[in-house]
């Protein structure tokens, strides 16, 4: 273990929360929005998370899994993708809308601003703890410094 991967494993939290953080907040933003210039309504787009590990090989010997996780170590974490929602859109009678089909139907993201804040309040607090996580590891780092000068 380096000195410096308390930080690396931090700074990697935060941005992948700050990811997510603008995810859900596009989410939000578009949960009423009926045309896209790719046709039809705004999809929902979902953060998917990936752990990067440190020495990891393409070893497939059989091993326990155990002895696995001794050869690699946790680096941090990455954004391994956007996807977009497979959730269909909520219809609603609208027949004066500019966006509405033949029967009068208007398509609406199936967005729940609820959960979406939800999702929001959770994506801040784990950004907040990367952050805390960050300070402490200044902080022992610092006073490590201050013993060794002595």
């Amino acid at each position: 273990m380096s000195f410096f991967d308390g930080y690396n494993i931090a700074t990697s939290g935060m941005s992948a929360q700050r990811t997510r953080i603008n995810m859900v907040s596009s989410n939000i933003a578009n949960a009423q929005t009926t045309h896209t210039t790719d046709g039809g309504p705004y999809k929902k787009q979902n953060v998917v998370f990936e752990e990067i590990l440190l020495n990891s090989t393409k070893d497939n010997s059989p091993k326990k899994s155990s002895e696995k996780m001794d050869s690699l170590s946790l680096r941090g974490v990455a954004v391994k993708e956007i996807i977009d929602s497979k959730d269909e859109a909520i219809l609603k009678y609208e027949p004066d809308h500019p966006d509405a089909n033949n029967e009068g139907y208007v398509a609406y993201p199936n967005i729940n601003p609820v959960i979406e804040m939800v999702d929001l309040i959770e994506a801040m607090r784990s950004y907040e703890a990367n952050v805390s996580a960050f300070t402490t590891q200044k902080e022992m780092d610092t006073k490590t410094l201050d013993i060794i000068k002595m």
